[in-house]
């Protein structure tokens, strides 16, 4: 092999190497990348099911408070008409008692 070939098989080497180390580096350039890409977009769905999250918490606490605003109304309700119908026999029981003690 004359010396001109020699030089052109070792610099056709030299410059496979420098791209090969060229090629890992983008590589791993655009390895880094995809992470830090993904690592955003991850970042930003967390924020984004918090916030719903949120959302969805406050909506059930209103419609607690809504639904115990409710139940108290009617309880109320309820209780004021117990209330009336047992003033309403208040009289007659007092007449009950009256008549058994004077007619024992």
């Amino acid at each position: 092999m004359s010396f001109e070939a020699i030089r052109q098989v070792t610099q056709a080497e030299e410059e496979n190497r420098a791209r090969k180390t060229q090629a890992q580096a983008e590589a791993k350039r655009v390895v880094a990348e995809a992470e830090r890409a993904g690592r955003a977009h991850l970042e930003q769905a967390r924020s984004q099911a918090e916030e719903q999250v949120r959302g969805f918490m406050k909506q059930a606490e209103e419609k607690a408070a809504q639904r115990t605003k409710e139940a108290l109304a009617q309880t109320e309700a309820s209780c004021g008409a117990l209330r009336a119908k047992a003033e309403g026999r208040l009289a007659q029981a007092a007449q009950s008692i009256v008549r058994r003690v004077v007619n024992s």
